[in-house]
C-alpha cells in the first residue's frame, strides 16, 4: 500500500501505486489520478493501463504524463490544467513521488507562487525542492 502524502488541500503526491490502492484514494475523496511514470521503467510496475483501469472503476478520472529526467514546458503545463480543472482532490505518483511535485511545483511557481511556500510545501511532504525551483 503506497502512502499518500499530502502537498496542499488539492494535491498529494506518492511514490508508485498499484491497483488496490485506487478504491483506497477514492474512499479518501480523490477525483483525478496523475501518473508520471513511463510505462516499463521497472519490470515489476503495474502499467498505465491498468491503474487507468482501477483509478476509473473508481470513479476517479485519470492522466498518464509520463516524465523522464525533468518535466517539460509541456508535461509542466499539462499538469498544472489538470490540477486546475480536477473539482478536488488530485492523487499524483510516479517510482518516489518527486518527479510528480516537482513538476507540479514548476507549474506553480511559474503561476506566480511563492518559492519559499512551495519548499517548505514539499519540505512538510517529504521532498527537497530547493535545488529544484529557480530562487
Amino acid at each position: 500500500m503506497s502512502e499518500f502524502r499530502r502537498v496542499t488541500d488539492s494535491l498529494s503526491v506518492s511514490p508508485q501505486v498499484t491497483e488496490a490502492d485506487m478504491a483506497r484514494a477514492a474512499a479518501q475523496g480523490f477525483v483525478l489520478v496523475i501518473n508520471n511514470r513511463p510505462d516499463g521503467e521497472d519490470p515489476s510496475q503495474p502499467s498505465s493501463a491498468a491503474i487507468e483501469a482501477a483509478a476509473r472503476a473508481a470513479g476517479m478520472d485519470y492522466l498518464h504524463v509520463p516524465v523522464r529526467g525533468g518535466p517539460t514546458q509541456e508535461q509542466v503545463d499539462a499538469v498544472r490544467a489538470a490540477t486546475q480543472g480536477a473539482g478536488g482532490p488530485v492523487l499524483a505518483f510516479c517510482r518516489s513521488g518527486t518527479r510528480s511535485i516537482v513538476t507540479w511545483s514548476i507549474g506553480q511557481a511559474l503561476a506566480g507562487e511563492d518559492r519559499e511556500t512551495l519548499v517548505n510545501q514539499g519540505r512538510e511532504a517529504g521532498y527537497d525542492l530547493s535545488g529544484v525551483l529557480p530562487a
